[in-house]
């Protein structure tokens, strides 16, 4: 296993969270491979790490003074043995092509617990919509999709949104795809509802991360009634985990945003949340602004060099990270555990580094990742692509019901896989292996391809 490993760090020794995220699977499933040695003579492992195609491309565009730009954009197709490459577009100044193929490698096994038939990819820009006119992110859209509908369409590659591709990066994208084409089919997701969009879809990500920690509270005889939870980001994701917990009779205490964020110890209630979401999806407001509406908050700005997040140091009983990448390193990691915290629910991809992940498992503590736990917002748009299959939309509690199965089915999977290797509880080892049981099984009735 270290040999394919060593192979992806030789190929591509500056791609550190691919790495990371590579090397948390192949731990995972060595006992998969010595129970079945045709995996590793068909160098199974080794053409699951290599993207079937990575298409990158300049992105021109004019913003509102005249000014030319020009950005680089990208689309990993990592593997479709299962179904056409499904995951995310992101627009932000991180965006490389090591982020993505972390994002690309991870989507395929989360893609494969949904039981839906969907392949895994990624894409974006290290464009920054933050800031920008309505016009010129219209224009980058534009200049965007000029390149990439060459390799996309309903039964090839159906991207989404992700950080910074919201629903009105997708209508200006969906726009000038349609333009192109001469045709109308289900080529995004995440459309809006009068074009082919679901019901839930914005939700669906925070909901379905909430119904896999009650999932898991329920398999170890408790609720998350009554459990203080402290949630990052204010984005989609934070917005609807904070909705549905407070559903659950949670009490949800914290947002954040780049620039800081708030702690509410009273709780963040269904009048708060409208506020935050007015705040945020409105006027893209900045966080801080809560402790300015609410003085019972306390807003911390970021401190760049700090050696720990000192939203994960409070007292708590549940963690739900929405934010980004590696948002929770060792010491926030311990200050949790510190803390009472016995659940984390990813709602973000790979928030927790390596270290942290070791010392929740150390401490028993119930901790669902993000390829199983945030599954909810790409289960939720492969029944919008089957929506626009059958030129139908389905009724909110008819997706919603379909989410929740969908998150019942991806916990059992977990709890079944890690069993079955010796394993149980551990949905890190649970989650990896029933997706790559999947997908490499379907890799071989393939052929070499």
């Amino acid at each position: 296993m270290n040999q394919s490993l060593d192979l992806v760090k030789a190929r591509d020794p500056q791609e550190r969270e691919f790495h990371q995220a590579v090397s948390e699977v192949v731990e995972s499933i060595k006992p998969v491979l010595d129970r079945n040695p045709e995996y590793r003579s068909a160098a199974i492992v080794e053409r699951l790490v290599e993207p079937e195609r990575v298409i990158i491309f300049r992105v021109p565009w004019m913003d509102d003074r005249g000014a030319v730009h020009v950005n680089r954009g990208f689309r990993v197709e990592m593997n479709s043995a299962i179904g056409p490459y499904k995951g995310g577009l992101r627009f932000h100044p991180s965006v490389n092509l090591s982020i993505l193929k972390f994002l690309a490698f991870e989507q395929v096994f989360k893609n494969a617990l949904t039981t839906l038939p969907m392949g895994g990819g990624k894409g974006g820009s290290d464009f920054d919509p933050k800031g920008k006119s309505d016009n010129e992110v219209m224009r980058f859209c534009q200049s965007f999709m000029s390149e990439l509908f060459r390799y996309i369409g309903p039964d090839t590659d159906v991207p989404a949104g992700d950080i910074g591709v919201g629903a009105r990066e997708i209508g200006f994208l969906f726009g000038q795809y349609k333009k192109l084409r001469n045709e109308f089919t289900g080529v995004l997701t995440g459309k809006s509802l009068n074009w082919g969009g679901s019901l839930i879809r914005p939700q669906a990500t925070g909901y379905g991360s909430v119904y896999f920690a009650a999932e898991m509270a329920a398999a170890n005889d408790t609720t998350l009634e009554n459990k203080i939870c402290l949630v990052s980001g204010s984005g989609n994701v934070a917005q609807y985990t904070v909705e549905k917990l407070l559903d659950l009779g949670a009490k949800p205490v914290t947002l954040s945003d780049s620039s800081g964020y708030i702690y509410d110890e009273k709780g963040i209630d269904r009048k708060k949340l409208d506020y935050v979401m007015m705040l945020k999806n409105v006027r893209r407001g900045r966080i801080k602004e809560y402790a300015e509406k609410y003085p019972e908050a306390v807003y911390t700005p970021l401190e760049a060099d700090a050696e720990f997040n000192p939203l994960w140091n409070h007292k708590a009983d549940c963690a739900f990270p929405s934010a980004t990448q590696n948002e929770i390193d060792a010491v926030d990691a311990q200050n949790l555990v510190n803390n009472g915290v016995n659940l984390v629910s990813e709602g973000a991809n790979m928030p927790t580094v390596p270290e942290g992940v070791e010392i929740f498992l150390e401490h028993k503590v119930l901790y669902g990742p993000g390829k199983a736990a945030n599954a909810g917002g790409v289960s939720v748009s492969g029944l919008e692509m089957t929506q626009n299959s059958m030129r139908l939309q389905w009724t909110r509690e008819e997706v919603d019901n379909r989410l929740k199965m969908i998150m019942n089915s991806i916990h059992k999977a977990c709890m079944d896989a890690s069993a079955e290797y010796g394993q149980a509880g551990n949905y890190v080892v649970g989650a990896n292996i029933a997706g790559f049981v999947k997908v490499v099984d379907a890799m071989l009735d393939q052929g070499l391809v």
